[in-house]
């Protein structure tokens, strides 16, 4: 029972709740989440930078596009690393082997 506890508040603690009016935006697993918006940038970047290379006047923007793009290639690493090396609050009731990893390998 009381890893079903440890996994709840494992849970609770990787949620993110936003208050938009009357509405909530709740995100769940948010390195996960940073991981996908970073991933969809980098598309983008290098999309607009592989259109603006079809015009000799946007080849300067182009190429800095490419290299905001590359940037953002090597975040996604750090991101990743940031997840599974994670600091939190140590608590001596937790069993290190009750402490199971669910997450996707980004």
């Amino acid at each position: 029972m009381s890893s079903k506890i440890n996994q709840d508040s494992k849970q609770k603690s990787d949620v993110a709740i936003f208050h938009l009016g009357h509405d909530e935006l709740i995100i769940r697993q948010r390195y996960e989440v940073l991981s996908i918006a970073n991933d969809i940038l980098i598309g983008t970047w290098f999309i607009i930078g592989s259109i603006f290379f079809f015009y000799p006047s946007l080849t300067f923007t182009a190429t800095w596009l490419f290299l905001i793009g590359s940037i953002e290639m090597m975040i996604r690493p750090v991101i990743r690393l940031t997840r599974k090396v994670h600091l939190s609050r140590y608590r001596p009731s937790v069993n290190s082997h009750d402490v199971v990893d669910e997450g996707y390998d980004y």
